[in-house]
């Protein structure tokens, strides 16, 4: 949070804040008691963050990647098998593919929201097809009714990366909840945040039971792997730091709403924002479009905030799946080009927003600072 002009507008803050005094007691705790694996405080994490995501089961995993890796093993996706992805997104969803051993698809995104579109999304469709990851991008969710409709048809498993999207919902329902599982990120960065590690969630309890089982090198008892599983488990001290975040997490998304409804009300038209499809939308980041980004940015970096890209490289343009052949996704690489994140965090506050809105009024009158 920025106190006077002079500051700058840091693009994040994870400083420690109001919860700072609760997690070193947390920490405390877990270090007192000395388990640090698999033990209570996952258990109750894990309970917790089913609740609050409106799911019967959590499962705690080592990150969001392997979230969404783990849920596509646990639905039986693996080598042979495509399974469809959106072109705009962070290159781990598509990298969670290859690691089940599965082929990632790129299909083009909706122009306006930048989630996967729908009909790009059938026309991936072949008969190789076994899955579709829809993702909830910047904190809102996709067409989660088409994506799952498309799906239905098609008998394929649907796979949700929520990993931007902790308590979004889409028409109401809570993300994660409307496919076979709904994988999550705790980065530090997310809007529940801790060290790192992920969860995946589901309403299946087979699919819990072997997520549960995957995650643990396929452990059936101690020592006793039944399944090539692997080692991806969520920690005593990630868990009781979540645990504590999660109590302020609806408070804070509260409280991100509100800036970004800041930022819409005063934005100028040359800063297009993402459309908002559904008030669900969590804004774990509120992208603009300009097709002066580089200017705009540089501009923004010398008034005394701070922006990112997200992101400059579709999938289908990534070397890590060229080989792949991918489709061309015309959307995804011209929003690629002209995408720039504004600062939004709860740290922030709306004379913070008003500092940035006049800085990019000033660059459109082209007052540009030296």
């Amino acid at each position: 949070m920025s106190d006077g002009a002079s500051d700058r507008i840091p693009f994040l803050d994870l400083r420690p804040g109001p919860d700072a005094a609760d997690v070193r007691s947390a920490i405390h705790r877990v270090l007192a008691r000395g388990w640090f694996v698999l033990g209570p405080e996952v258990e109750e994490f894990e309970a917790e963050f089913a609740a609050a995501s409106g799911a019967k089961h959590a499962v705690g995993v080592g990150n969001g990647t392997d979230a969404c890796f783990l849920a596509l093993r646990a639905v039986g996706i693996g080598p042979g098998d495509e399974v469809i992805v959106p072109a705009m997104t962070a290159a781990f969803t598509g990298l969670a593919v290859l690691a089940a051993g599965a082929t990632p698809v790129f299909a083009d995104v909706d122009p306006e929201t930048l989630t996967l579109d729908p009909q790009a999304c059938e026309a991936a469709v072949s008969a190789r097809t076994r899955a579709i990851v829809p993702v909830h991008l910047y904190g809102q969710a996709a067409d989660v009714d088409a994506i799952t409709g498309i799906a239905a048809t098609h008998g394929l498993a649907v796979i949700e990366d929520c990993c931007q999207a902790h308590l979004a919902t889409a028409k109401g329902v809570p993300v994660g909840t409307q496919g076979a599982a709904g994988a999550f990120s705790f980065y530090p960065t997310k809007n529940l945040g801790g060290i790192g590690d992920g969860a995946v969630v589901t309403n299946d309890a087979a699919t819990a039971d072997r997520l549960r089982q995957l995650r643990n090198g396929g452990q059936t008892s101690r020592y006793l792997h039944a399944i090539a599983g692997v080692n991806s488990r969520l920690d005593e001290i990630q868990a009781a730091v979540l645990r504590v975040r999660l109590m302020f997490l609806r408070a804070f998304t509260a409280h991100r709403r509100a800036l970004a409804a800041f930022y819409r009300e005063l934005l100028p038209e040359s800063a297009v924002a993402i459309r908002e499809r559904d008030p669900g939308h969590v804004y774990h980041l509120f992208p603009i479009r300009s097709v002066r980004r580089e200017a705009l940015q540089t501009h923004l970096a010398r008034a005394g905030v701070d922006t990112l890209i997200h992101y400059p490289v579709p999938l289908q343009a990534q070397p890590a799946f060229a080989h792949l052949s991918p489709r061309e996704c015309p959307e995804a690489m011209r929003a690629a080009g002209e995408l720039l994140s504004l600062p939004l965090h709860p740290r922030m506050q709306t004379g913070d927003v008003l500092r940035v809105v006049e800085a990019i009024r000033a660059f459109e009158r082209g007052t540009i600072h030296a």
